[in-house]
């Protein structure tokens, strides 16, 4: 059976990290070692920048 690939790059994982304080902890520990919170925390963020990025990508569209 062959390993799935993720949706996020591991730098995208990274900087997400940075952003919500817990990359140390990843530096450390792994991704295994962060708290189901701040795995949530990190998903609601990668949707908040997916829509974003997906609304300024519309609006040059309607320019």
């Amino acid at each position: 059976m062959s390993r799935r690939r993720g949706i996020m790059s591991e730098s995208f994982k990274e900087e997400l990290a940075k952003e919500l304080g817990f990359y140390d902890t990843v530096k450390k520990e792994g991704w295994g070692g962060i708290k189901a919170r701040d795995a949530g925390n990190m998903v609601r963020l990668a949707i908040e920048k997916a829509e974003s990025a997906t609304a300024g990508i519309k609006n040059q569209h309607n320019d």
